[in-house]
Order: C-alpha cells, then sequence, then structure tokens
C-alpha cells in the first residue's frame, strides 16, 4: 500500500509540472538559478573530460542543465530526465534557443528518479534540484548512486528549511527533508565532500543549498 501511495504521489507532482511548467520557468529565470548553478561548478574543479557522461536528474525546463552547460565543464554527453512531458517540452525550446551551447545535443528523457531507465555505473556526474523533495530521499540517494561511476559525483541541490522554503513546500506540494537528514542519509551511499552555502545576494541562496557528494 506505501508503494502504491508513493506511485500516486509521483503522477501527481508529473501532472502538477506539467500544468504550471511555463510559469515555473519564467519564475526560474527571473531567479538567476542558471548562473549561480554555473558559477559554483566552475569553483568545484571537477575531474571531467570530454568522454564524461552527465545527468540532470529532474531536470524540470533545464535551467540547471543550462547552468551546467554554461560552465565550460568538457564532456560527452548530458542527459536531461524528468517526470513532466510538458517541463522536457519546454526545456527543449529552450535548448534550441542557447547560443552557448554550440549545437551540441541535450538528451530529453521522460523518466522517475526513484526508477531511472540508465544501466548501473552510465554517468561521471549527475545533478539534482529540488526533486528528491517529492520522494522518500534513502530511495533516491541510492538510485543515483547507482547510475553513478565510483568517484562519480553528485551535485544534490535541495530546498532548505528557510521562510523562503516553506512558502516552496506550499506552493509546490512537496516536503522538505531536514538538513541533518540529508547528511546522515546521504553518507550511506557517498562520502560527503562539502555543503556550500550560496551568495545571499544570489536569490537562490533563499530556498536552496548545495551538497557535493562523491560516490563511495
Amino acid at each position: 500500500m506505501a508503494r502504491s501511495g508513493q506511485k500516486k504521489k509521483e503522477a501527481g507532482a508529473g501532472r502538477f509540472y506539467d500544468r504550471i511548467a511555463d510559469v515555473h520557468n519564467v519564475a526560474l529565470k527571473i531567479n538567476g538559478y542558471r548562473g549561480s548553478v554555473a558559477k559554483y561548478l566552475r569553483s568545484l574543479g571537477l575531474e571531467l573530460s570530454e568522454t564524461s557522461n552527465v545527468l540532470d536528474a529532474g531536470s524540470g525546463t533545464g535551467i540547471v542543465t543550462l547552468g551546467f552547460r554554461d560552465s565550460g565543464l568538457p564532456f560527452k554527453r548530458t542527459v536531461a530526465l524528468d517526470l513532466s512531458h510538458r517541463s522536457l517540452g519546454v526545456a527543449a525550446v529552450e535548448y534550441r534557443k542557447d547560443k552557448r551551447s554550440n549545437g551540441r545535443v541535450i538528451d530529453p528523457v521522460q523518466g522517475n528518479v526513484l526508477q531511472l531507465p540508465f544501466a548501473d555505473e552510465t554517468f561521471d556526474l549527475v545533478l539534482s534540484c529540488g526533486v528528491l523533495e517529492y520522494v522518500p530521499l534513502d530511495d533516491g540517494l541510492q538510485e543515483m548512486a547507482r547510475v553513478l561511476v565510483p568517484g562519480g559525483k553528485l551535485v544534490f541541490i535541495p530546498v532548505k528549511p528557510s521562510i523562503v522554503g516553506s512558502v516552496l513546500e506550499f506552493l509546490y506540494k512537496f516536503k522538505i527533508h531536514p538538513i541533518e537528514n540529508v547528511r546522515r542519509i546521504s553518507q550511506q551511499y557517498f562520502n560527503l565532500v562539502g555543503n556550500h552555502e550560496f551568495p545571499l545576494n544570489e536569490p537562490i541562496s533563499w530556498s536552496k543549498t548545495i551538497f557535493l557528494l562523491e560516490k563511495k
């Protein structure tokens, strides 16, 4: 019964984002999330190469995917996975319009973050922003660890407890995971490399924090 309830919740989240995809995309653009993510990724010194595969798990309308592209980091393939068909459609338009992508293809995949349609150890880097709030944290982190190569990195951007976070929790119908739970559960599958706070002058700092995790 619990698993059935979770599936209904996930399906509901997909339909919800199908309805609000356009408005959500505009809101994220105004908030400058793309630039904040790009700057953070550039600061990490990630050991990626022209053979690296990257996954944005819960990519929504593509803001974080494009932020990765803006970082200038090398890669072979970028996959953007989301449950919402409409969000993927909005993202596809954004990718085509983006001049900085230099025509390099971003592969859209419709799918569930709890059942990623990829083989074990497929990706060198996984990005995930604002999606694991809809699922059991342990299950989501375990699945992301599964598709990462040993030593691969997860850039996990959860919603943090805050006034803005609480408003988003109500509006977007999710549940914030306490930061202590993120730290504890993530260390079952990852080494905790760092927990970054965005500068206060960046709107993303009002609701998000970042964990850099390395697969054990």
